[in-house]
């Protein structure tokens, strides 16, 4: 799998976002078939930083509904991703 089919957004919550600036640790969604070493490797390859730690979780799709028509929102992936000490934090819109 390419790194880049690994990685699919950055999650930009104020818990991702809190999580970034105190404990080095950064959010992303991935891709459902991932592995921690996959999305260790990933990001490895794409920001050019080593990687201390990798959580991966499962988040299960929420019930919706649009008037009278209910449905699902998709399941999906989440990978935290704590960087090695001393590494410098990546910025997700630096090249803008």
């Amino acid at each position: 799998m390419n790194s880049h089919d690994v990685i699919r957004r950055p999650v930009i919550t104020e818990k991702a976002t809190l999580m970034k600036e105190d404990a080095a640790t950064l959010c992303f969604e991935v891709d459902r078939r991932a592995t921690a070493i996959d999305v260790r490797r990933a990001v490895e390859d794409i920001f050019k930083v080593k990687v201390d730690n990798v959580r991966v979780m499962n988040v299960h799709g929420k019930p919706k509904r649009l008037g009278r028509h209910a449905g699902y929102q998709s399941s999906w992936k989440k990978a935290y991703v704590r960087l090695a000490a001393g590494e410098t934090m990546v910025e997700y819109f630096e090249g803008v």
